[in-house]
């Protein structure tokens, strides 16, 4: 007789530590139940079936859930997390922008894959539309968008909702590798120019005059008050005949300053009295030195002394 002692040479057990499995997908509109899933779509995280829970719990995994979806056919990847377990067996829900960046239809397969991904220090993003422009702080708002999310990955891009409207933004890079996990993390963020961004064209200012004609319209605010330049309003509320008729700026009322003749290049010159006092020093001259009580007292009626 043989007998056979299995413990004598025991055979190592391997522990799978990987979740890898095929779910056929859909958009979370046809997620069935009356409660309105639209948190989904604003992140980057997907329902699962209870039974992928089941599995995840006897590996070995490390946590947070991070996962890797494929879709075989295109060759396309990207990253999400996971944020409950409530889809029907063989099914999965994922966000309509992450289908479009896997190219997947309603119903197609894609292949889910446990994953452990570092933790982001940098991130870039471009904008797809201009209108992101009019955000008055995007920064804020992308940080605000961001915690549904759960990972980023080099290339795809996400769609955030902010005052009922959504903007599309695409993940340009990302450190220290192509796919990062972004929960507790401390990211720098960047934005690149917009797609279809154009910078505003600085028109030329073409000086155009006759000759032997000057153009002293540019002169007219340093004349001071001018008279009736103003315009009226009726009490009618009618427009008509009130427009201002200023009278025409004669070339005898421009003051034109004094060049400096002396100017030299680097050298700085303060000007303290730009203008000779040579009036206000006639008149000094001429009314004296300043004697207290001095002046005339005037009377409005004059009362004659009885005599």
């Amino acid at each position: 007789m043989f007998s056979f002692n299995m413990f004598d040479h025991p055979i190592p057990r391997v522990f799978q530590s990987r979740f890898s499995t095929q779910y056929r997908c859909f958009s979370v509109s046809m997620l069935a139940g009356p409660n309105d899933r639209s948190d989904v779509e604003r992140g980057g995280k997907i329902i699962m079936p209870p039974s992928a829970l089941d599995q995840l719990s006897r590996l070995n995994i490390t946590y947070p859930m991070l996962f890797k979806l494929t879709n075989k056919n295109s060759d396309r990847v990207t990253h999400c997390g996971v944020l409950e377990f409530v889809a029907d067996e063989g099914i999965c829900y994922l966000p309509h922008w992450m289908m479009q960046n896997l190219l997947l239809e309603e119903g197609g397969l894609v292949q889910v894959e446990s994953v452990n991904l570092q933790v982001a220090t940098y991130s870039k993003f471009q904008p797809q539309s201009p209108d992101f422009l009019d955000i008055t702080n995007p920064k804020a708002v992308l940080e605000n968008a961001l915690r549904n999310f759960a990972c980023l990955t080099t290339g795809d891009v996400i769609a955030i909702n902010y005052n009922e409207k959504i903007y599309e933004l695409r993940v340009m890079e990302t450190k220290p590798d192509k796919a990062v996990s972004i929960i507790e993390c401390d990211m720098n963020v960047d934005f690149d120019a917009p797609l279809g961004y154009k910078e505003p064209e600085r028109q030329a200012q073409h000086e155009e005059s006759a000759e032997g004609e000057a153009d002293h319209s540019g002169y007219t605010g340093e004349l001071g008050f001018r008279a009736f330049s103003g315009s009226g309003n009726r009490l009618d509320g009618k427009k008509k005949g009130v427009e201002p008729s200023p009278s025409p700026v004669r070339p005898g009322d421009i003051k034109r300053g004094i060049p400096n003749y002396e100017f030299k290049l680097g050298k700085i010159t303060f000007i303290r009295n730009s203008r000779p006092l040579v009036k206000k020093v006639e008149e000094d001259e001429a009314g004296g030195r300043f004697v207290a009580f001095s002046g005339e007292g005037q009377s409005l009626r004059k009362k004659g002394r009885k005599p």
